[in-house]
Parts: structure tokens; sequence; C-alpha cells
């Protein structure tokens, strides 16, 4: 005969524990990376969010989601009453309330 006969080689033990690290590194360093880029980010969005929101004040010019510019009138504890122009006052919620305008933008 002219091939030999093969045998096979029994793996070290060490090899294999070291390769199931090595293949759950790419897992690892995926959470890592979506951590730092998506919901660290977030967390501070909604940090400086609720800091503006707790210091609005009666007098404040604020512009709500739905786009309406207003000057503060009353202040609860979830809702807002806005001045929008003369004799026309709007009950908004306090989180619907996205952006505190400089003084003297409305006139």
């Amino acid at each position: 005969m002219l091939i030999s006969e093969a045998y096979a080689q029994a793996a070290a033990p060490v090899a294999g524990a070291t390769g199931g690290l090595m293949s759950m590194l790419p897992l690892v360093l995926m959470f890592v990376v979506l951590y730092f880029v998506m919901i660290r980010p977030q967390m501070k969005r909604q940090k400086e969010m609720k800091a503006m929101l707790e210091a609005l004040s009666k007098g404040d010019e604020v512009v709500t989601q739905g786009g309406v510019i207003g000057k503060i009138s009353k202040l609860g504890d979830t809702f807002v009453h806005l001045d929008v122009a003369n004799g026309v006052e709007l009950q908004v919620q306090r989180v619907a309330i996205v952006q505190v305008l400089p003084k003297g933008t409305i006139k």
C-alpha cells in the first residue's frame, strides 16, 4: 500500500477553553460599542430634559412638541398654562415642552 493510515490527534484542553473565550470577544465588544454609541448619549439627553423641565418658571418662553410658542403663565405639577396670544391660554402637559427660548423672543 502506498498510503499510510492517518491517526487523529487529541486536542489540548487549554486550546479549547481559549477558543471559546475568543469566540465570545466580538459579542462582548459589540455590546460595549453599543453602550457608548447609543445608550449613554440617550441617557444624557434624558437627564438634560428632566433638568430643563424642573427648572421651568413663570414667564419663561417655551416651544411645545407641536411647535406652539408661548409664555408660561401658570405652573402645576403636571400641567403648564401658556399664553400664546392676547386672551388665548393653552393648557399643556409639562413633558410636552421641548425647548426654552431666550427672554424676549416672543413680542
